[in-house]
């Protein structure tokens, strides 16, 4: 059985190849971008940007917001770069980081549901760099998760999610203030104890499944 196209017979096998790489590829891409998206947590970081940002006018605002975005961009880039060649010299297997990086996760999420802060200091306009951009944006949960989906999926995957999850935070804290005002502070802290959630089971998978490969 075939298609008639412009170009002749199709033949339905090829379609449905065809088909099944772009399921393949959309499966690796959202493996990557959901635990990223989960450790990035664009929706928690939104009050705290309004917070440490509330006294400035718009353009410095915004200045803040670049500032923070390319500090996490070239931190992040820098450590799935290098992440690798460290594995490498020291000898670290992906079991080992899998199974650390999963308590180190889930050791985060608990503290962040019991704990709501995550700042503990009032910043200048030098915000941007510290702490918004590191470690609110790229802090330790998203830096591991980073490592651990570098070693199991192609580098330009995960650089793909990665990209696509810095082009949402930009848009979140951009649009902060309508958030605020749609949801309030209280249900933006709502949603950002869900993904805390999320964030632990995510853990607990990275540990299970760090877990099966030593005892393989």
């Amino acid at each position: 059985m075939s298609l008639r196209g412009a170009e002749g017979d199709v033949a339905i096998p090829g379609l449905l190849r065809y088909a099944r790489n772009d399921t393949v590829f959309m499966k690796i891409f959202l493996l990557c971008f959901i635990p990223l998206f989960v450790a990035m947590d664009p929706i928690g970081i939104m009050p705290l940007f309004l917070g440490l940002t509330s006294d400035m006018p718009k353009r410095d605002r915004q200045n803040v917001l670049n500032q923070s975005v390319l500090t996490a961009f070239l931190v992040s880039l820098l450590f799935l770069l290098a992440g690798q060649a460290i594995f490498k010299v020291i000898g670290i297997q992906l079991a080992d980081f899998q199974i650390a990086g999963g308590i180190l996760l889930l050791v985060l999420a608990v503290i962040d549901l019991v704990n709501p802060s995550k700042v503990e200091r009032r910043p200048d306009r030098s915000v941007g760099v510290v702490p918004i951009g590191i470690p609110l944006i790229m802090g330790p949960a998203a830096l591991t998760t980073l490592m651990v989906l570098g070693n199991q999926f192609p580098f330009h995957w995960v650089a793909i999610a990665l990209f696509v999850n810095l082009v949402i935070i930009t848009a979140s804290l951009y649009y902060a203030n309508y958030a605020e005002k749609l949801l309030g502070i209280n249900g933006m802290q709502a949603f950002s104890k869900i993904i805390s959630l999320f964030l632990a089971a995510i853990a607990v998978m990275f540990i299970r499944v760090g877990l099966q490969i030593i005892m393989k």
